[in-house]
């Protein structure tokens, strides 16, 4: 699986004392995930994704945070990119934190 993340040295005390996911992306027997972790518990960005896809004319097969996907060409790649631009580490930090300590 290929992650990204935040590093350790940037924002060490995570809940698990492990490197704060954004992204990861994983080859299944029988298909692909994206794991797009910020989409998760955030109803504005889910329904951007989900608006996408539809705008785009793609089926979207997803989880709680994961998408999953046979090819490339099944993936609306630009609505991926706008809401993985639209958070900047600091903000997903921030969104961590809060998280961690129970507050909205």
């Amino acid at each position: 699986m290929i992650t990204y993340r935040v590093p350790l040295s940037v924002y060490p005390d995570t809940y698990n004392k492990q490197a704060l996911w954004f992204a990861a992306l994983a080859s299944m027997k029988n298909y692909m995930t994206l794991h797009l972790l910020p989409v998760y518990m955030n109803p504005p960005l889910e329904q951007k994704l989900r608006e996408g896809f539809t705008v785009a004319g793609k089926k979207l097969d997803m989880g709680k945070g994961c998408i999953r996907f046979r090819s490339a060409d099944a993936l609306a790649l630009d609505t991926i990119g706008e809401i993985v631009a639209s958070l900047p580490m600091e903000r997903w930090i921030e969104i961590a934190k809060k998280a961690k300590c129970g507050k909205p």
